[in-house]
């Protein structure tokens, strides 16, 4: 029997104190506060350099567990535990590529600095580097999680003047409209389909860009049929299955799926714009957070999830 021992990281996001510094990195010091995220931003390599995509190629996505140099840096009662991505938050200490990492100002709420370092991040980097929703769009969001909302939030700064949510839970309502949704569908309260119900809201044309966020995959074919024939744009940035059913017919009339990991941000690059929106209060994260518990509560966190109110849990460290 083999056990593989995996610390968790991105079921929930962080920031760090710097604790202490390797050799040969610059621009940090003991003390700092800064954002950790899971993808890569050397700005040396040929994508780093480019607009076209955030996977760095010097330091790619990682899926084995590993730091960049193959090692662990981890272990529990002498037997190797695994990083989850590039880093694991759910501990007291975690060892990371600076290249991963983003300075942040010490006097920033944690919370705040938290909620960035993916979720929310995703979904509004989403409509900017993905998307690049138009002035005067219309926008539909699948799941009104961090990441939906985030895209909400993203579609609204960008100009869209109708912005459609879609979820089960009523709760999300709410917290949509906090965010700047202008219509709200419940698929439960309807026997129509959500891409009829989307079009119902958009004089039967759809929208000009639909955001997947949940994974759920009939929940992707909505996404694409909700979306106006010829022009629609579709990102796509949950999962739940590795392999899923696409309605093939749906894209060849001319709409296009993307996928999106972190919203297509780069952590140094872009990643401080949105940082620097929350600071000025352009963007304001505390409808985000639902619930706030210890570390040694960390069990809690999954019968928390369930409950219809919850978004964002802060695990205090």
């Amino acid at each position: 029997l083999y056990i593989y021992i995996c610390i968790l990281y991105y079921i929930n996001n962080c920031c760090r104190v710097v604790e202490s510094i390797g050799e040969g990195v610059t621009g940090l010091r003991e003390g700092d506060l800064v954002i950790p995220a899971y993808i890569a931003d050397c700005k040396t390599c040929e994508t780093c350099m480019s607009e076209k995509t955030n996977l760095c190629l010097k330091y790619p996505l990682s899926y084995n567990g590993l730091m960049q140099d193959g090692s662990s840096r981890m272990s529990i009662r002498g037997q190797t535990a695994y990083h989850a991505f590039s880093c694991s938050t759910w501990c007291q200490y975690l060892v990371i590529n600076v290249n991963f990492l983003l300075k942040i100002d010490p006097k920033t709420p944690l919370p705040d600095a938290s909620f960035l370092s993916c979720g929310f991040s995703t979904g509004y980097g989403a409509t900017w580097k993905e998307a690049m929703v138009q002035n005067g769009s219309s926008v539909a969001v699948f799941g009104l999680g961090a990441v939906g909302l985030g895209a909400i939030k993203g579609a609204k700064s960008r100009g869209a003047i109708k912005v459609i949510g879609i979820d089960n839970n009523p709760m999300k309502a709410a917290k949509g409209r906090a965010f700047g949704m202008t219509d709200f569908i419940n698929p439960e309260e309807s026997d129509k389909s959500i891409a009829e119900l989307v079009k119902d809201l958009t004089a039967g044309m759809g929208v000009d860009y639909s955001f997947e966020c949940t994974g759920v995959p009939p929940l992707i074919n909505e996404a694409i049929q909700s979306t106006k024939l010829g022009t629609g744009k579709i990102i796509q940035m949950g999962v739940e299955e590795p392999n899923v059913n696409i309605n093939i017919i749906g894209l060849l009339i001319g709409r296009t799926l993307k996928g999106s990991i972190f919203g297509g941000l780069k952590a140094k690059t872009d990643l401080p714009i949105i940082y620097s929106k929350c600071k000025n209060r352009e963007i304001q994260l505390d409808e985000l957070l639902s619930h706030e518990i210890k570390l040694e509560e960390v069990n809690k966190v999954f019968e928390l999830l369930k409950q219809p109110n919850c978004v964002k849990i802060l695990i205090k460290i």
